[in-house]
């Protein structure tokens, strides 16, 4: 049968740790594998999962769950439709993008995004049979909940990945320390149980991850987000003095403040001396309420912020004056200052507010120094080694920095994360 030899094939590439998993996984009704960054456990739940719905109960949904269907469709659907991981078993996963149903193995399957507590209203009443859930962590407490009471045929289970978090995240506390009472089992993978990663890419991976990520993306440690947030940032290593031609003005990352601090920060795209591409913050402009006694309307931030622009001086072009960054990415809750910035002729950008997501791209190009920091940035370097995780939040099982003079850091990470698409691939390409 074309599904056997598949499986037979696929089952040749994998760990005997992965393969144990897989099967050890049919005998619980929740399944959980959790560890390292690319350590093989997604590519196993994955086997586990096409395995689990061939044999899943007729009455009831399928379905996958995931932050949003975009992280479903990269994370599931485009490896499951993989020739190379999945051989002939890809041609039986049918999924339009976009579209909130897949078929799999002739079965329909309901895709499902989750990023907050009203997702629960998506599942509620229905019945599910099979239920794959990717990176377990960042489903809502309340959803996660309303899906368990949703196993309720004979023969329904559930299938989960994830990341770690801290040690007080709901998962570890009430499922995974507890899991022989809730009949889940589950699985710690490391870098080291994936036969299929080359060793260069391992060794990038290690490079990328510092501090906490390393310990929680690396190792698969479940740890407090403690000390400073950005603990990989070294003046020494990060601020220049002189900056090379810039050949892509990126973004303006702005954060608008009226009592506190507003903070704007310029990112271009350079090569160094090795012609080796970077990241570059070049300029920043600041306004203290403060400390000039005097608050801004937004018409005014908008004329001094374009003012500010119009006379910057174009580093290696005497004599040229003016930079247009092609992106202008504002903080998402300043809707009035947006909409001025659209009177006066430039296109915001709402920022990608996802906090932690953005800490984490920052981290990792600094960990890299693939980011680097003209000096006159005065405020994001004041701001940089003070930046904090919140060590009472971090108990509850919370990562949040602590807001206190994070306005150019916030400005930063607004034009670096949202633009991501945009510079990632001229970085690696320039690896």
């Amino acid at each position: 049968m074309t599904t056997a030899l598949s499986l037979d094939r696929i089952t040749r590439t994998v760990s005997p740790k992965q393969i144990r998993s897989i099967v050890e996984s049919q005998h619980a009704k929740l399944a959980l594998w959790s560890g390292a960054v690319s350590s093989g456990k997604t590519i196993a739940s994955l086997i586990a999962f096409l395995i689990a719905l061939a044999a899943a109960p007729r009455t009831g949904l399928v379905v996958i769950v995931g932050r949003t269907l975009q992280t479903i469709e990269r994370n599931i659907l485009t490896p499951l439709q993989t020739p190379e991981l999945f051989g002939a078993l890809a041609k039986h996963v049918h999924h339009t993008t976009g579209a909130t149903t897949a078929t799999i193995l002739g079965r329909q399957v309901h895709l499902i995004g989750a990023s907050d507590a009203r997702a629960e209203g998506r599942i509620r009443g229905a019945t599910v049979a099979l239920a794959y859930v990717d990176e377990v962590t960042l489903i809502p407490y309340s959803f996660w909940m309303m899906l368990l009471s949703r196993l309720r045929v004979d023969g329904a289970r559930l299938l989960g990945t994830t990341n770690p978090d801290g040690p007080a995240h709901w998962l570890r506390t009430e499922f995974i320390l507890r899991a022989a009472e809730v009949n889940m089992i589950c699985w710690h993978f490391t870098l080291a149980d994936n036969p299929s990663l080359a060793p260069a890419y391992t060794a990038d991976l290690h490079a990328q991850y510092t501090g906490l990520w390393a310990r929680r993306y690396i190792t698969g440690e479940w740890c407090l987000a403690e000390g400073a947030v950005f603990d990989m940032f070294d003046p020494a290593r990060h601020v220049v003095d002189l900056l090379p031609p810039i050949h892509r003005w990126i973004a303006l990352g702005v954060d608008y403040g009226t009592t506190a601090p507003f903070a704007a920060v310029l990112l271009g795209l350079g090569r160094d001396a090795n012609r080796h591409s970077r990241l570059y913050l070049t300029h920043e402009w600041r306004w203290d309420s403060k400390l000039q006694r005097r608050s801004l309307t937004d018409t005014e931030y908008s004329e001094r912020l374009r003012g500010w622009l119009a006379g910057l001086e174009h580093p290696h072009v005497p004599g040229a004056r003016g930079i247009r960054p092609e992106w202008t990415v504002v903080d998402p809750s300043a809707a009035s200052f947006v909409q001025q910035l659209y009177r006066d002729g430039l296109t915001p950008t709402p920022a990608d507010n996802a906090v932690l997501d953005g800490i984490r791209t920052v981290s990792s190009l600094l960990a890299t120094r693939r980011l680097l920091i003209h000096r006159r940035c005065t405020g994001l370097l004041n701001e940089l080694p003070s930046y904090c995780w919140d060590p009472d939040k971090a108990q509850r099982g919370e990562d949040t920095p602590i807001k206190v003079e994070d306005h150019s850091l916030d400005a930063m990470r607004y034009a670096i994360h949202t633009t991501e698409a945009v510079w990632r691939h001229q970085l690696q390409e320039a690896a």
